[in-house]
């Protein structure tokens, strides 16, 4: 079993850490078909006040479906799915306390930036004066007041982003779901965007639950990731808890970059493993948690910046390997290397490119060593 992660969320925000906090969502043993195919499949999941949740899996795993069935436009075919302890299934999509911002925004053309924020509180026939407050609550709190009598056309994508998710709060909604809010900014923007709804999120108190494939952006904004596949949770945690305690190859691999080496395992002492994995090449040594018996196939997943590249042989190294360079990725801050081992398997060890590069000290076809320690890597059973 991975340790616990200790990222900054744990620190300061970890509800679903207290047995006695009330989850604000529950869904329990839900499964929803379309005919005979099954879209989620006995899902149980909690999600709580304040959280900012991200839904994150490859097209047709079922995140959008499980955001669908929580606004009251799919209906659930088994199980249940609660709102603050009451069951939602007959309550129709305009009386929950529930909004949702869509990717494409979805904003009124004809009108101006004030009434597509004013537009859901009219029709709730609130008095002029408390619309007029919370319209201008709402401008202030996305940037917008010099923007109010403008139309959506004559704002940039960015900004109408931002009165989209405006129009989504002003009502006050005890949860917001955003279906790929992001998608159509480009990555600056996008980036910049993820932090303002990072802080928006953090000044309403409202619950996010994004549905995204992006795994940096569910990385960056989220307290809590669930990574699905084919309709069911792999697993969930916080950030820092997925990308350095995967638990399983699927997971390891859709977050972030990874090597995976396959083996079988040995005892090496407490919590200690040699794995054995290529012909003519010496065991590795993993630690694990989670027991391994002799014998038993293993996965070791060891990401590239963990993996030090060198042309002299360590003379001290837990693990070490001699490999020659295929290839290099330069990305400014990072280098990757390409490092193919004498069996053939490709690996990738990562370094920072801390000083301006005058002359590359490592090149292609150079002999090199690639070394790592025992606690580098994680130990999966699948």
């Amino acid at each position: 079993m991975a340790k616990p992660s200790t990222d900054t969320w744990d620190k300061e925000f970890s509800p679903w850490n207290d047995p006695d906090e009330k989850p604000l969502i529950r869904f329990k043993n839900v499964t929803k078909k379309f005919g005979d195919f099954v879209a989620i499949d006995d899902l149980t999941l909690d999600i709580y006040t304040r959280e900012f949740f991200a839904l994150l899996g490859p097209s047709g795993c079922g995140k959008t479906t499980m955001m669908r069935m929580l606004a009251g436009f799919e209906s659930v075919t088994e199980g249940t799915i609660e709102l603050a302890g009451q069951n939602i299934a007959d309550v129709p999509p305009n009386q929950r306390a529930v909004n949702m911002m869509f990717q494409s925004y979805a904003l009124f053309p004809h009108l101006s930036i004030y009434d597509n924020i004013a537009f859901g509180l009219k029709r709730d026939k609130l008095p002029k004066d408390k619309i007029d407050a919370r319209v201008a609550e709402m401008l202030k709190l996305v940037r917008l007041e010099k923007f109010a009598r403008r139309k959506p056309h004559q704002i940039s994508g960015g900004q109408r982003q931002r009165v989209a998710l405006a129009r989504s709060l002003a009502k006050g909604p005890k949860l917001l779901l955003l279906d790929e809010p992001l998608g159509a900014l480009d990555k600056k923007l996008r980036q910049d965007t993820q932090f303002e709804l990072m802080d928006i999120q953090e000044t309403t108190g409202t619950t996010f639950v994004i549905v995204t494939h992006d795994q940096e952006e569910a990385m960056t904004v989220a307290s809590r990731v669930a990574v699905m596949d084919e309709g069911r949770i792999i697993q969930v945690a916080t950030p820092g808890g997925i990308y350095e305690g995967p638990n399983s190859v699927y997971v390891a691999d859709f977050i972030g970059d990874v090597n995976i080496i396959t083996g079988t395992a040995k005892a090496a002492g407490e919590s200690k493993y040699y794995v054995d994995w290529g012909v003519n090449q010496a065991p590795i040594l993993a630690t694990s948690e989670r027991p391994f018996s002799d014998g038993q196939e293993c996965h070791l997943a060891i990401r590239p910046e963990k993996i030090s590249i060198t042309k002299e042989k360590p003379e001290e190294a837990e693990n070490a390997v001699q490999g020659k360079v295929l290839d290099i990725a330069y990305l400014g801050n990072l280098s990757t290397y390409h490092v193919e081992l004498p069996g053939g398997q490709i690996i990738k060890a990562q370094t920072a490119n801390t000083r301006r590069l005058s002359r590359r000290n490592i090149t292609w076809e150079d002999p090199v060593w690639i070394r790592w320690n025992a606690t580098a890597g994680v130990l999966l059973a699948e």
